[in-house]
């Protein structure tokens, strides 16, 4: 994976452990949904530490699942719902040693195309379509894993220029702008379901 800088406003150790670990960035993603970004991201450095060493997809696949929801809900909790969190990132890990040796660079590494690529990370566990899109273009943006066509994978994700998703976070202006497309979203969405 080319190494590329993740500019979240969260521990410069948590960062690096994103950059430097596959699995670590995909749990990240895993976790991003009904937190704060900084703390989706932030949550795989925090286990890193409860466990004593990085992540492995095989250790975190086997754990008792009853620990890893203690670890999950320790405080600070790593997530706003760690009982429900702590399986996911389970059944994904469970997922990339099944089908990927256990190793997350294995899911983006030598795929033919980005529809491939966003078929694969779709399989994931918990990944919908428009996550799936999200990652793919993380992957393409911030980590060089760019196969023919992965923009047009990533959707609306994989446009350049553009302020989404945390695969658009550079440093705190397009943090800014990234918060401010999200809200907009959330606010187009309320009105559409209220009738406004």
């Amino acid at each position: 994976m080319v190494r590329m800088t993740l500019v979240l406003p969260i521990d410069p150790e948590a960062n690096r452990l994103l950059e430097r670990s596959p699995l670590a960035l995909l749990v990240g993603m895993v976790l991003d949904q009904q937190v704060s970004m900084e703390k989706a991201f932030s949550s795989p450095y925090v286990l890193a530490q409860r466990l004593g060493h990085d992540l492995g997809a095989a250790e975190l696949a086997g754990y008792d699942p009853e620990a890893l929801v203690a670890l999950f809900a320790q405080p600070p909790a790593l997530h706003r719902f760690p009982k429900a969190m702590a399986a996911r990132v389970q059944e994904v890990c469970q997922v990339l040693v099944e089908r990927y040796d256990g190793d997350a660079a294995l899911l983006w590494a030598e795929v033919a195309d980005g529809p491939e690529l966003l078929r694969r990370v779709a399989a994931l566990p918990g990944f919908g379509k428009q996550k799936a899109q999200i990652f793919v273009a993380l992957l393409g943006k911030r980590f060089a894993v760019t196969p023919q066509d992965w923009r047009k994978a990533a959707g609306d994700y994989g446009d350049p220029g553009a302020y989404r998703s945390v695969a658009d976070v550079t440093d705190a202006d397009s943090l800014r702008r990234v918060r401010e497309f999200k809200q907009q979203m959330k606010a187009a969405a309320k009105a559409k379901a209220t009738g406004g």
